[in-house]
């Protein structure tokens, strides 16, 4: 990182880590002035920020420094003022680091698909599944929404289940009634307490349980049967999920390689759309 900008060098302090808000703003003030970053007293950040003097130090402690001194010293170390940088010389504003940090979650994500085996029994077993479930509450609802819109070109029975509350096991219950043996599981920060009561639930029910989880020990490890990792971005203040979005379309395609109909499917769908004439060209 010796070629990097002070900001990118800052900005690793706190990649994949779960910052609260106030947290956050005080991460971005860093990162926007790096330059400066090593050289604020506890106040003057805060200033910055527009937070609390303790605020500051309570997020020198959620990074695992001892205090605000400690985490200025580090930062005296890795992100020091060079003569390119004063002139400020190649630095990226938060907005491009976010963009950065998202393509370095592709590039991990590329990385663990090198072996494709959890890809294709992941496939195998949604293609299975007859209903198929998919769980996605809060932020990763519309990962569910998502993944369901396309599954159901393919497959012949795909449910969504995007909405919490006293009828999601109810809906579970009735999707393994009438057949269903997997369900594959959305699983973002924050995780909400009923994504882990509900899978918990399908497996106590007999389904197998997919999940495209932020991290291998997210909560709802415990309760999958196989769990592919693909890491959000945290560098704004709301998670972005690039890599778990493209994650569920390489699942798609590993079930589309187990639907034997599926390019059939596909085939009828455009003719009647085409007929219908649902898209302009």
């Amino acid at each position: 990182m010796s070629g990097s900008s002070p900001a990118a060098r800052v900005q690793q302090l706190f990649e994949g880590r779960r910052l609260t808000p106030t947290q956050r703003r005080i991460a971005h003030s860093m990162v926007r002035r790096a330059g400066d970053a090593p050289f604020l007293s506890s106040v003057e950040l805060a200033e910055l920020a527009g937070v609390s003097q303790p605020s500051v130090t309570r997020f020198a402690v959620a990074l695992g420094f001892d205090g605000y001194p400690a985490l200025r010293k580090h930062l005296r170390e890795v992100a020091p003022a060079g003569p390119a940088e004063a002139d400020g010389e190649d630095t990226y504003n938060e907005y491009q680091q976010a963009v950065l940090g998202e393509i370095e979650n592709l590039r991990h994500l590329a990385e663990l698909l090198a072996d494709p085996e959890p890809v294709e029994r992941a496939g195998r077993l949604l293609a299975a599944s007859r209903p198929l479930l998919v769980l996605g509450l809060r932020a990763a609802s519309s990962q569910a929404r998502g993944f369901g819109y396309f599954a159901a070109k393919v497959h012949p029975d795909v449910r969504v289940l995007d909405e919490g509350g006293s009828m999601l096991h109810d809906r579970i219950d009735a999707a393994r009634r009438a057949g269903a043996s997997a369900l594959i599981c959305f699983a973002l920060p924050r995780h909400p307490r009923e994504v882990v009561e509900a899978l918990a639930h399908a497996r106590d029910q007999g389904l197998a349980v997919v999940s495209v989880a932020d991290s291998a020990f997210a909560p709802v490890a415990a309760h999958s049967d196989l769990l592919i990792p693909a890491a959000v971005g945290t560098g704004l203040a709301f998670d972005t999920a690039c890599a778990p979005m493209l994650l569920g379309r390489v699942l798609l395609e590993a079930m589309c390689d187990e639907l034997p109909d599926a390019q059939a499917r596909l085939e009828e769908f455009d003719a009647r759309a085409a007929a219908r004439g649902l898209f302009v060209e």
